[in-house]
């Protein structure tokens, strides 16, 4: 879709107006005001960011040279609203569409993790559903939009990745809740802390 890698701030706003075409197709396409308070969402956002309007319109304005996004001039408004020009030129369907926002805005994620954080946007009846949805990007013509990456240590599962910003970093390590058997050992360690504490302040008590 792009040769040139687009850049963090880039793949945020994009990611945010693929989503909310979707979620919430009455309020957009979006305002400049509208795009930062989404891009700066706290919830369904990794990382977590804190944009102004400078950064979002420098994000706009690059994506606009590269087709990727458009401005509309609503009749009789001065506003300035715009909206996302990857889904037609790419011939994504609805369901690819919501998989590559949630991956644009999340980072690597499973089918499983996919399928939950899409609700909002579209409601896949399984994971053969995302399953194919991801097939259909990683063969995205002419170049593709995913692909899997190799098992993390300690996961079950595959996560996949989009690839506008470039080839990911395949050797990332599975974040720290999807790890088995850590919340189990996070349980024991406290446990096991509570009960120092315990016979701590028995010590402190007997020995006042």
């Amino acid at each position: 879709m792009t040769e040139i890698p687009l850049d963090s701030l880039e793949l945020r706003v994009l990611g945010v107006l693929l989503e909310k075409e979707l979620s919430t197709p009455e309020y957009y396409p979006l305002t400049l005001n509208a795009l930062v308070n989404a891009c700066n969402q706290s919830s369904n956002r990794d990382p977590v960011l804190a944009l102004d309007e400078t950064e979002v319109q420098s994000a706009l304005d690059r994506l606009r040279d590269r087709r990727l996004v458009g401005s509309v001039h609503a009749s009789g408004s001065r506003t300035v609203k715009y909206a996302q020009r990857i889904t037609e030129p790419a011939n994504l369907s609805v369901q690819e569409a919501a998989v590559l926002a949630e991956l644009l805005l999340r980072g690597p994620q499973t089918p499983g993790e996919l399928r939950t954080r899409s609700t909002r946007m579209y409601p896949f009846q399984g994971l053969e559903e995302v399953e194919a949805a991801l097939t259909l990007l990683a063969e995205a013509v002419p170049a593709p939009l995913a692909l899997r990456l190799p098992r993390a240590p300690g996961m079950k599962e595959f996560r996949h990745a989009h690839l506008l910003g470039g080839a990911p970093d395949e050797t990332t390590p599975a974040p720290p809740s999807a790890q088995p058997g850590l919340a189990a050992r996070v349980a024991t360690l406290e446990t096991e802390l509570a009960t120092l504490r315990t016979e701590f302040e028995a010590l402190r008590q007997a020995f006042e």
